[in-house]
């Protein structure tokens, strides 16, 4: 029974810290990208012509604090679970002493009434014969293992006990805290949609002006869209070579493997998207995503490539596109660039720094697959 328990307390202290580690990795995610909205958030400030952005970070902080909360909720569950197990254990361990200490009892009684050795030597010399004798002195020898058999199991058990009583205590005060964590970021939470509340009446008391900006990004998207469709034209006029073609098929391999080309929340996913307030407004069609990040920023290449070409696009500030073999990413939004045409850059290299614009620090990011953008998300790990 010993063996048994300690076994499964083992198992469970695995798995514990397996759930415990993976819910702190996502926790701690999640927590950094709430501090790059909350910055965001509060660089937008009092910017009326910004209150679309404003939203848009507000709704996706929102949906941080709602995964924080379920993640809370996961981690009570499991807690929950461990503190009955390790209750029934704890009860199992208490009933196996209060047994032991018994019969432990009953073998010191036993013990102490023939603590005199003449009354052992006399019980040995009685018997009939040396058959008779061994028995006896087998009896007798058998009855002190026991006695320290059951002393040593009995001490065991005492501080397994120990161990259990602690081990409980820790998990009832880990649910404690992240029970009244949970309780704050629901409090936060309750700003958070407040403030969205707030943002969309502003937003619905200034449609004209909504809809006038809108037209300026729709022109600033099509310039970029033009601009990607040119340079990746010329690039896949050229001939390829062997050096591309084994480029291309590593590349292809790595699809859902590549590393994210900056860490943050992404505020605009691929594809077509319609606005948040004004339902039947379409937004213009996103060929990448928009990734909110710290000022400054490092913005790293997703894979080994050759720098086609560096630009500068209205609204866009300045972006590196970086061929790989048949395949393109393009970076978009950065205030300074460590590369020019023609370099060879490797999986994670930094080719320059985030810019803020209009009080947006976002990464703006694209994947082609020749002559056809696609969902950068089903790429990148």
């Amino acid at each position: 029974m010993k063996r048994t328990v300690i076994i499964f307390l083992l198992f469970l202290l695995a798995c514990t810290q397996g759930f415990s580690q993976a819910n702190s990795q996502k926790k701690a995610k999640l927590e950094r990208e709430i501090a790059i909205l909350d910055q965001q958030i509060k660089d937008n400030a009092g910017k009326a012509r910004n209150a679309n952005t404003a939203l848009k970070l507000t709704r996706k902080k929102i949906g941080n604090r709602k995964s924080l909360v379920a993640e809370s909720d996961a981690r009570i569950a499991e807690l929950d679970t461990q503190i009955r197990e390790q209750k029934r254990i704890l009860d199992s361990l208490q009933e196996r002493f209060s047994q032991l200490e018994d019969n432990y009892t009953k073998l010191v009684r036993t013990a102490y009434r023939n603590r005199d050795t003449r009354i052992w030597y006399m019980y040995l010399f009685a018997s009939e014969d040396i058959t008779q004798g061994l028995r006896r002195y087998g009896y007798l020898k058998k009855m002190a293992s026991s006695l320290n058999s059951q002393a040593r199991e009995t001490i065991e058990t005492r501080e397994k006990i120990s161990e259990n009583k602690a081990a409980l205590e820790a998990l009832r005060k880990d649910a404690s805290k992240i029970r009244s964590e949970r309780v704050g970021e629901l409090e936060r939470l309750k700003k958070d949609e407040a403030a969205s509340q707030q943002l969309v009446a502003s937003l619905n008391r200034d449609k004209a002006r909504y809809q006038k900006e809108l037209a300026t990004k729709k022109k600033q998207v099509e310039a970029l869209k033009a601009e990607m469709n040119k340079m990746v034209q010329k690039s896949v006029k050229k001939p390829k070579t062997e050096v591309d073609v084994k480029l291309d098929n590593e590349f292809a391999a790595n699809r859902g493997k590549l590393p994210w080309p900056a860490d943050g929340p992404v505020i605009d996913s691929f594809g077509k998207h319609y606005h948040p307030v004004y339902k039947n407004v379409e937004l213009p069609f996103n060929n990448g995503l928009n990734i909110a990040l710290a000022k400054d920023s490092a913005v790293k290449s997703v894979f080994d490539g050759t720098v086609s070409n560096v630009v500068v696009i209205p609204g866009y500030n300045q972006c590196v596109l970086v061929q790989h073999g048949g395949y393109f990413t393009f970076y978009c939004k950065l205030a300074s660039v460590n590369v020019k045409a023609g370099d060879k850059v490797k999986t994670g290299q930094v080719l320059g720094r985030v810019d803020t614009i209009a009080g947006e620090t976002q990464l703006h990011f694209e994947l082609w697959e020749g002559k056809t953008p696609r969902n950068p998300e089903l790429w990148l790990r």
